[in-house]
């Protein structure tokens, strides 16, 4: 492009995901003036259990920019936004634009960016809310992958992709199958596969290479990238039994179950490795694949590492990929083709030889054909003639007035909308009590040590001298009916007198003997409940509790309990009755505000490693 301009990049990888177009392009237009702004992925479905690392990663990526923004070098952003992880639900989606917008808007003004060009690789509702907001000067849909194949959730953004293809100013597309499903909505598509940098893989490598492949036995059969789904282990693992003499080297990330691999002796898998030392492995490999499976979604796949193989001058083997084909009619066959474990252990076995120089710099050639810089010029030069199509765009006065009042009257009332939905789910529907439902845990009583009240106004209002009488009064009724021998009361909390002293009190009241009662009177806090609780327990032996607490607060205190002493055996008994949180089917505002605090909690032990 001639001229700078700021660029938006909505991206769906997160900016330390596996090295891929997304990094290399924002990072090449980075350096080549424009400046930057790198958005990590917001998501295409729902989580799942196997996300809570890259959750923990997205808060400590948060946490450790300004508000979630870091600058990463010179003209490059990133932003790593925290988003409701629900991409298909309307409330869900008002709140995430909402908070999207707002920081948007705020990190633009304070860092000067002005009407940027929007370069998104997702097609999600919240893209498309995302665009609409930021008025871009460009707007670009980069597809890479057919999302609506990846995943059941995932089908669902067909609609919202369909309506990006129609309303980019640019469609820029991997495969030749994403450009026809394209062009059935839009005349602005144009074919980039996947580029390589031939700075990063220059072709020649130290003779020695990584130190975990000098001593493996020849043939080194090599694979880069992700062990994804999409990776035809069954494929790898006969090829391996039949070569047994071979050696098969994984280098990536385990995004699977790989046990099939690591069974077999001569695979080796090492794990993900620094994108900076991926040449250095793939220079000291024999024969290089491209083992993904035939399916659906990989018909749309343009695998890059072809190109990074082959700027290598390393013979490459692939499955009958769609694109692989193409790629061979395009360069002359220079990819070997096997249909089946039998097709790749004679590739193998026959490619592994040491080529000819002619060969090894024919497969240097192709790459330089496929490189990056080649591809981002030609990206770039679209871009451009875009711009200057829409600068010269004259839209009068009145009518553009009359949109933007359109369209602030069409947030306005759908944030009225949202408002309205939001107060009639939590005010006059169970959704609270459903969503708090974790929080609960209760068993029957059972023989123990002690029965221990913690009290404070922990797990209720949040406010100390709060809901003791109700917990005092059941951990009454424990002792009498002759479940533990003593009580044991935890609260620091002063108002006028001690109130671990005035449940104390209330308790000898009601039958339980002075010399029953142990007050420990420090702790302010759940984690000082349990520490200063437990410190009483293991002084006098005692090994197994009654813990009495509010309903919704019994989560924490056991998870709490459970990580500073594993060994005690604590039974929850919370109250039966909670006055606090008495409801018929909504919740007040201070029982929201007690369960969000509760949720709330839970992730600050968690981010503290309290829990």
């Amino acid at each position: 492009m001639t001229h700078r301009h700021d660029i938006i990049c909505l991206s769906s990888i997160d900016w330390d995901f596996i090295w891929q177009g997304h990094q290399e392009i924002m990072s090449r237009l980075a350096a080549d003036g424009h400046r930057v702004l790198f958005i990590e992925n917001t998501g295409v479905r729902q989580l799942r259990v196997g996300d809570v690392g890259r959750v923990r990663d997205r808060l400590r990526n948060w946490w450790r920019g300004t508000k979630g923004f870091r600058q990463h070098g010179p003209n490059l952003f990133i932003h790593s936004p925290l988003v409701v992880p629900l991409p298909y639900s309307r409330l869900a989606r008002w709140i995430n634009r909402w908070l999207m917008t707002r920081s948007l808007s705020r990190w633009m003004r304070a860092a000067g960016f002005s009407r940027p060009i929007v370069w998104t690789f997702l097609p999600t509702p919240l893209a498309l809310d995302v665009i609409e907001q930021l008025d871009p000067l460009v707007t670009i849909y980069h597809c890479v992958d057919e999302f609506s194949a990846s995943s059941a959730d995932a089908r669902r953004i067909v609609r919202t992709e369909e309506h990006l293809f129609r309303v980019a100013d640019l469609v820029f597309v991997t495969s030749e199958k994403l450009r026809a499903r394209a062009g059935r909505y839009s005349q602005r598509v144009h074919l980039f596969p996947s580029g390589v940098n031939l700075d990063a893989f220059p072709g020649q490598t130290t003779p020695a290479g990584p130190a975990d492949l000098a001593d493996l036995p020849r043939p080194v059969v090599g694979y880069v990238g992700g062990l994804h789904q999409w990776v035809d282990q069954a494929l790898i693992d006969a090829a391996a039994a039949r070569l047994p003499n071979a050696s098969f080297v994984m280098v990536g990330p385990e995004q699977v179950d790989v046990s099939m691999l690591k069974q077999r002796p001569n695979v080796h898998v090492l794990g993900r490795r620094p994108h900076t030392e991926l040449a250095g492995y793939i220079g000291q490999f024999d024969v290089t694949l491209v083992p993904y499976r035939i399916a659906d979604y990989t018909e749309n796949v343009y695998p890059a590492k072809m190109n990074e193989y082959l700027a290598m001058g390393k013979p490459v083997i692939a499955t009958d990929l769609a694109e692989v084909r193409r790629f061979n009619q395009q360069h002359g066959n220079v990819v070997r083709i096997a249909r089946d474990a039998d097709d790749m252990v004679a590739a193998i076995r026959e490619l592994s030889a040491t080529a000819p120089p002619e060969v090894v710099a024919a497969r240097r050639a192709v790459a330089e054909s496929n490189g990056w810089h080649r591809r981002i010029s030609a990206m770039t030069s679209l871009i451009e003639a875009a711009v200057t199509v829409r600068e010269q765009e004259v839209v009068g006065w009145e009518e553009r007035l009359r949109l933007l009042y359109a369209a602030t009257r069409r947030r306005t009332l759908q944030a009225l909308g949202a408002a309205l939905a939001s107060y009639l789910l939590l005010f006059y529907t169970p959704l609270l009590w459903w969503v708090a439902s974790p929080l609960k845990l209760d068993e029957p009583p059972a023989a123990a040590d002690a029965i221990v009240v913690f009290a404070g106004g922990v797990g209720e209002s949040g406010k100390a001298g709060g809901g003791f009488q109700e917990r005092v009064s059941h951990a009454v009724n424990l002792y009498k009916a002759g479940h533990a021998p003593r009580v044991i009361f935890s609260s620091g909390y002063v108002f006028t007198m001690q109130e671990a002293a005035v449940m104390k009190s209330v308790a000898m009241d009601n039958g339980v003997p002075a010399n029953a009662i142990v007050l420990e009177e420090r702790a302010a806090t759940t984690f000082q409940n349990v520490v200063y609780t437990n410190r009483i327990l293991v002084n006098n032996g005692w090994r197994s509790v009654l813990l009495v607490s509010s309903p919704y607060h019994m989560r924490r205190a056991m998870l709490t309990w459970r990580k500073v002493s594993p060994d005690v055996a604590v039974t929850p008994v919370p109250v039966p009755n909670s006055e606090f949180y008495t409801h018929s089917w909504g919740a007040s505002f201070d029982q929201i505000r007690g369960i969000l605090h509760e949720y709330a909690a839970i992730v600050s032990y968690w981010w503290s490693g309290r829990i």
